[in-house]
């Protein structure tokens, strides 16, 4: 096994954050959401229909919206699909309710750019509750400004799509109407099943608990912990400037975005499992793709960045 290595132990929050001005959206979403999905404790919203909506959403929103839309094709470009692919996959992952495309961008190329140092807009050398989830409630000029955003996004900040649904604000409105989907199509079938409109509240909210609520925050701390667990907690195949880490539970997890380590040390590279058992299911979705001619210029792992820790 690679052995664990750390260049770094402690740094201070990014200049541009401004503590005291809070993202006062993205706090009221995050703790609304957090005791809604509290609520699949008891069993009224309970059905195993909504549990299985949440398993496959999870996948399909969060492995085909974040890691292949999102991480592996607008931000590093690490293959090339059709146009109306790409629309759709960033559709899904606006129904992640991690933000806009566009800030997304901008935020993980500026944590590459900077990776475990001041500028870096999650790191957990500042500590690991700034790196899993403090940072997303606190201004950051750096990514929450046009002008930030259009310096490290540029190709989506002159994209029409991307630029409007920032602008706009559109992509919530994507969200929520996936979220009222969800819920309307969970009412209209309990009430068809039941002949009990009862029956279809009852099975509507628990769509809207299972599917939506819990499947959110799941994904949620799958992403978050990719910025702080495997900056913290793993082993290193590669030699890189950052503390980045390739993590078991995470890699597994995250569907390949846990084997972080491989990333940092190959950024454009599509596939970020290297070893056979770094399990990769998001390169697999892409190679998929690719078999039915819906992916192109899938980027291979590089010779040139392979720096194996001893």
């Amino acid at each position: 096994m690679p052995t664990v290595t750390s260049r770094k132990t402690t740094l201070l929050r990014p200049e541009e954050v401004k503590s005291l001005r809070l993202q006062w959206f993205t706090t009221t979403a995050l703790l609304g959401l957090h005791i809604v999905a509290v609520a699949a404790v008891m069993p009224w919203f309970f059905s195993w229909s909504g549990l299985i909506m949440a398993c496959v959403g999870t996948y399909v929103f969060g492995t085909l919206g974040i890691n292949v839309g999102y991480h592996r094709l607008l931000t590093h470009r690490s293959f090339v699909c059709p146009r109306w692919l790409e629309r759709l996959l960033t559709l899904l992952g606006f129904c992640n309710l991690q933000g806009s495309s566009l800030k997304w961008v901008a935020t993980h190329r500026r944590h590459h750019q900077h990776s475990d140092e001041q500028p870096d807009p999650h790191s957990p050398l500042v500590n690991f509750v700034w790196s899993h989830m403090g940072w997303l409630v606190t201004w950051n000029s750096s990514t929450d400004t046009m002008e930030g955003l259009g310096r490290y996004a540029g190709d989506l900040y002159q994209d029409r799509f991307h630029l409007e649904m920032e602008r706009k604000q559109r992509w919530i409105w994507v969200c929520l109407a996936h979220m009222l989907l969800i819920y309307g199509a969970g009412m209209a079938i309990g009430w068809a099943l039941a002949g009990n409109i009862m029956a279809g509240v009852q099975l509507g909210l628990s769509w809207l608990v299972w599917a939506v609520a819990v499947r959110l925050v799941f994904v949620w701390h799958l992403t978050w912990a990719i910025n702080s667990i495997t900056h913290l907690w793993g082993y290193r195949s590669f030699e890189t400037s950052d503390n980045s880490r390739n993590n078991w539970l995470f890699g597994y997890l995250g569907m390949g975005e846990g084997w972080h380590n491989n990333h940092h040390a190959d950024q454009r590279c599509a596939a970020h499992g290297r070893r056979w058992w770094e399990l990769d299911v998001t390169y697999l979705t892409i190679l998929l793709l690719q078999v039915c001619g819906l992916a192109s210029r899938v980027n291979k792992p590089s010779v040139n960045t392979d720096r194996r820790v001893a």
